[in-house]
């Protein structure tokens, strides 16, 4: 494809890293603008992409298999991340009311979701919301304000849960008065173990993660501050109640503090209808280096 970039992953295996095929945005009822990126075929069955903390729609995964499975990604900007306008009140619920206008005017009947690390309980909400058939979480922010996780958290996550819970407003202001792109992407690094810094380190790699960072944080922090509250506090549709099939993705090689301390084994006996792999071999970048058995195991029909 025009201006893919084809790296190596430590499997050996190519991997495209593909501009957006498609920029595209709509008008919301209330006058902003919601906006996002796409691959692959226009008439393919729509996934959509819910990215991690603070990135922009603009880089994708699995690009190179799309025409072959007959996907469609759809990987939105979140309210006041890149091109989508600020919502002055974002919650879950009103990201997956965002989303619902962007499936209506496109006519979508059904989708299914991905879920990138802070992208997972976005996805969640679309199950919760009745907009998608299947999700994936991959190397997904767990439901960190969970009881049954509180003895298995960091220090200093227990700490930023417990802020989130007890002052959110406090907690937002004091992340969105000195978050940036830099020191986010120098803390994905601090946080990723060899097995993601081989890859997020690749120069090319590099170069589009921190683009998409850069278009997030473009219109400032506040957008990511309000999205790291929402992901902290209590998910409006509990993993009890998401009745559609959710397969679980983790790599045991991921270091982040951030995902999910157990690798998704409480989140899965919380979900009524679930499949979990865990990869001894991958880290928390399983979502680039095993996109093809991602997507292909979410088109799967239950049988």
């Amino acid at each position: 494809m025009p201006g893919a970039r084809r790296i190596p992953t430590l499997r050996g295996m190519p991997m495209d890293l593909t501009p957006p095929e498609r920029q595209r945005a709509l008008r919301l009822p209330d006058g902003r603008t919601f906006a996002w990126s796409e691959w692959g075929p226009p008439d393919g069955l729509p996934v959509v992409f819910c990215t991690g903390a603070a990135m922009s729609g603009t880089l994708a995964f699995g690009t190179a298999h799309l025409r072959a499975l007959g996907v469609r990604l759809i990987s939105p900007d979140r309210p006041g991340l890149g091109r989508s306008d600020p919502h002055p009140a974002k919650t879950l619920s009103s990201w997956a009311d965002d989303t619902r206008h962007l499936l209506s005017a496109e006519r979508l009947p059904s989708a299914r979701a991905v879920g990138f690390s802070q992208g997972a309980p976005f996805a969640l909400a679309l199950a919760g919301a009745g907009l998608v058939d299947a999700v994936a979480l991959v190397s997904g922010q767990d439901d960190l304000a969970h009881p049954d996780l509180r003895a298995r958290l960091h220090p200093d996550v227990a700490g930023m849960v417990d802020a989130a819970q007890h002052d959110p407003d406090g907690f937002e202001a004091h992340f969105a008065s000195f978050a940036t792109a830099d020191g986010l992407w120098q803390l994905i690094l601090g946080m990723s173990g060899e097995r993601d810094r081989a890859l997020y380190l690749d120069p090319a790699f590099h170069a589009a993660y921190r683009r998409a960072l850069g278009e997030g944080f473009s219109r400032g922090a506040a957008a990511y501050a309000r999205d790291l509250v929402n992901a902290l506090r209590s998910w409006p549709t509990p993993p009890e109640q998401v009745t559609v099939p959710v397969h679980l993705w983790y790599g045991a090689q991921d270091t982040s503090i951030v995902h999910s301390p157990d690798f998704g084994e409480t989140l899965a006996w919380r979900l009524p209808n679930v499949t979990r792999v865990l990869d001894p071999d991958e880290g928390g970048s399983v979502l680039w280096t095993r996109a093809h058995d991602i997507l292909r195991t979410l088109l799967a029909r239950p049988t």
